[in-house]
């Protein structure tokens, strides 16, 4: 997610896979999409190692959490640590064997939807926000509103 020129080069990074240069933003959501946890970084942080600082975090909001769904991204040691320190589950969702196009993935559609959801928000097109916790501030109050909006 690009920054705009207030975002300090210390809260940026690069990403070669996308090229561009800025934050990330990674969620955990539950089955229906709604967000358990939000953590924003630059985007030269690896997503094994933040996956690690956001699966600690749900874990110690969420206690009964027993199973995550992941990206193929995050396999490797976040799945034995996880299963070791946080008594959580995680299952690695793959693209089948011999699909070079795109196919659509069981629960990870869950995460991309909520990504589009977030992103139908003014604030969370584009990271105005100088610090990373106030983006997963309005990252979280976006998809509050969302809520809202369809509870009523």
């Amino acid at each position: 997610m690009r920054g705009v020129d207030s975002v300090s080069r210390a809260w940026r990074g690069w990403d070669p896979g996308t090229k561009a240069s800025g934050r990330k933003r990674r969620i955990a959501v539950d089955v229906l999409g709604l967000v358990l946890g939000v953590l924003v970084t630059p985007a030269d942080v690896r997503d094994r190692d933040a996956a690690r600082t956001l699966l600690a975090r749900i874990a110690a909001a969420h206690w009964m959490l027993r199973l995550v769904w992941a990206d193929a991204g995050y396999a490797g040691g976040l799945v034995e640590r996880a299963a070791t320190r946080l008594r959580t589950a995680v299952a690695i969702v793959r693209t089948p064997p011999g699909r070079s196009t795109f196919v659509v993935l069981p629960r990870r559609w869950v995460v991309e939807r909520t990504l589009a959801w977030t992103n139908k928000h003014r604030r969370c097109v584009c990271d105005y926000e100088r610090l990373p916790a106030h983006h997963e501030a309005m990252v979280l109050w976006a998809t509050t509103w969302h809520m809202l909006t369809r509870l009523t």
